[in-house]
């Protein structure tokens, strides 16, 4: 298959050590054994305290964005430290590039692209672009919930939802650079449009990974 996976800055970065980093860039490895892999990094805690610097200069979002989009970058040069020879040593920095470095047989790691795009609309424009066959979202919650299970405790896993009720779900959240919901309703759109099959799943357990692509049922699947 070709895959295309995003994992959320927070999955990568939650302590700042090498050693998330070294344990995905295995797992990274084995699936590229038998399939086409793409990566998406996201910012973490890192990227949201040098938006945070950058607004408290007065700065305005397309800036802020930009400076959350560098952050990205690094993170992924960071993962390709760890996957060495298996990834291609460069960041693309747009769509055509992610698809030209994938002509070397080997696994492509990207940041952000443009402001006002978060890495989940990143991930599921790649997704498109590259005509991949997954798109797997790893982080910091098991999938999607009926309500905030931060908050909530009776709240309610959803194990499968349709590209069309997620759109109506997502409706009226904020996007803000450094914002988390669960999922960034741009990207849910593209979804809708494009319906590739998608999984939401917890990162915290590197092991989903494999289980996802090895088609376990967990998390969240957008049909």
């Amino acid at each position: 298959m070709k895959i295309v996976i995003a994992i959320g800055g927070s999955i990568l970065l939650k302590d700042l050590s090498a050693r998330r980093f070294k344990i995905y860039g295995e797992l990274l490895k084995d699936i590229s054994s038998e399939h086409k892999i793409f990566v998406v990094v996201g910012g973490g805690i890192p990227a949201r305290n040098y938006i945070k610097v950058v607004r408290d200069l007065g700065c305005g979002e397309a800036q802020s964005d930009s400076i959350g989009i560098e952050v990205t970058r690094i993170n992924a040069q960071l993962l390709l430290s760890a996957l060495g020879d298996y990834a291609y040593q460069r960041v693309p920095k747009d769509f055509k590039e992610a698809l030209e470095f994938q002509e070397f047989g080997k696994i492509v790691v990207m940041g952000g692209t443009e402001p006002s795009h978060s890495t989940d609309t990143v991930s599921t424009i790649l997704a498109e672009y590259v005509n991949a066959d997954l798109l797997i979202n790893l982080t910091s919650v098991d999938g999607m919930y009926n309500k905030d299970p931060n908050k909530f405790d009776d709240a309610e896993l959803i194990s499968e939802i349709s590209s069309e009720d997620l759109v109506r779900f997502l409706e009226g959240k904020d996007h803000k650079a450094g914002t988390y919901e669960f999922f960034d309703r741009t990207a849910a759109q593209l979804l809708n449009r494009s319906k590739i099959p998608t999984v939401i799943a917890s990162g915290k357990d590197p092991d989903n990974l494999i289980k996802i692509v090895n088609g376990e049922n967990i998390g969240t699947k957008i049909i």
